[in-house]
């Protein structure tokens, strides 16, 4: 920077010389904030000059904060806005369905491709290896952000994460329509964004389908309502089969009821995890009887759909289970009058706020739910006092 200053040595000579501009401000401050007349030995007087630079300094501070201030106010009203805002639960059950089957098909290309880049999450509670996939990531990225593409303030609660890149650019739209939806669901219902939450299962029974297992292996989403599950998606993707149900308004085509009610002396059957089958066996006939017989199985998906295939009775699991294993599983069975509890008998609250574990055991049945729950009282006092 050039600075003309003029010389003391004369009234009209001038001396030109460089200086940076950090030493131009300097100076320029001094001359605002320098000592003047006779208040200089007691303080600084402020200059024309400094009354100028402090008045801009703090209108910028101003302008500042209510920019600040009105970009967080306009933030919050945008998100109350959104959250009173209504969706059609028709076209999020369609939208669930589709999410539910894309994800079965990344599951299934993967594993059929033997590319499962298998890692393990650390140990469950009862000290089983709790393994994630490519597959569990890859759906988990199919449906999630479907769900962001398709109703983008909604609330998805998934068991997996990830770290966002070019291939959640590549999800692309869900379809909000449906076949069999529109020929089952004559009326819609619309419910504001606030009161719903997703819960994504995107691979359920991962230790089978590393197993090779497939049977066992589903995806799974969970519509709640002001924590009711509501909706409810099971999607087997070996076998191109998928499951649903909304409550009270109707349920795909092939869940159907195959009543089987244990007479007297007649064995009932007793669908269990593999990973703890032998303790679970032992309460159970302890409860029911010893004729009583445990399925061991992979999957809560697998397990709920087996109460209406007729293979067992009733759904026990008496460790800490988590609700997005639960929740679409829980819709089905309330649309078809069955029920889904804790050992306790407590109704699960699917609310996003609460909890993600269930640790209160749990009982799922089509029939006979209370009689159940009396037998497995016991058992249901003891994970009380666990907790």
């Amino acid at each position: 920077m050039i600075s003309v200053e003029k010389d003391s040595a004369g009234p009209q000579t001038f001396v030109v010389y460089k200086r940076s501009w950090k030493e131009a401000i300097g100076g320029f401050a001094r001359k605002a904030f320098e000592p003047t007349g006779h208040m200089a030995p007691m303080g600084v007087r402020l200059s024309p000059l400094g009354y100028a630079l402090i008045f801009i300094l703090v209108g910028s501070v101003v302008l500042y904060l209510q920019v600040w201030m009105r970009g967080s106010r306009d933030k919050k009203d945008t998100d109350i806005t959104t959250m009173n805002m209504d969706i059609s639960m028709k076209e999020l059950l369609a939208v669930s369905i589709d999410l539910a089957e894309k994800g079965g098909d990344r599951v299934r290309e993967i594993r059929e491709a033997n590319k499962l880049s298998e890692q393990s999450k650390g140990k469950t509670k009862e000290g089983a290896n709790d393994p994630m996939t490519d597959g569990d990531l890859q759906s988990h990225i199919a449906i999630v952000h479907g769900f962001e593409k398709a109703f983008p303030k909604l609330k998805v609660v998934s068991e997996e994460h990830e770290k966002k890149g070019d291939e959640v650019q590549n999800v692309e739209m869900p379809k909000k329509r449906h076949s069999e939806v529109e020929e089952v669901i004559k009326e819609d219902q619309r419910v504001k964004y606030g009161d719903i939450t997703v819960w994504v299962d995107p691979l359920d029974a991962t230790q089978e389908y590393t197993e090779d297992l497939r049977q066992y292996v589903t995806t799974m989403v969970c519509v709640a309502i002001k924590g009711k599950p509501t909706i409810g998606v099971i999607h087997k993707p070996f076998e191109h089969r998928t499951a649903w149900a909304w409550v009270g308004h109707g349920h795909s085509k092939g869940l159907n009821v195959l009543e089987r009610k244990a007479g007297e002396g007649q064995a009932q059957k007793i669908i269990v995890s593999r990973s703890h089958a032998g303790s679970v066996e032992q309460v159970a006939k302890q409860m029911l009887g010893d004729k009583t017989q445990v399925i061991p199985a992979g999957g809560a998906g697998y397990k709920v759909l087996s109460l209406f295939e007729g293979i067992a009775d009733a759904y026990v699991h008496v460790t800490l289970i988590k609700k997005w294993d639960i929740c679409a599983g829980n819709a089905l069975l309330l649309a078809m009058s069955g029920h889904m509890t804790t050992l306790g008998g407590e109704e699960i609250n699917y609310s996003a706020e609460g909890n993600p574990k269930n640790e209160g055991g749990l009982l799922a049945t089509l029939f006979d739910h209370q009689k159940f729950l009396e037998k497995f009282a016991p058992e249901a006092k003891k994970l009380a006092e666990s907790h």
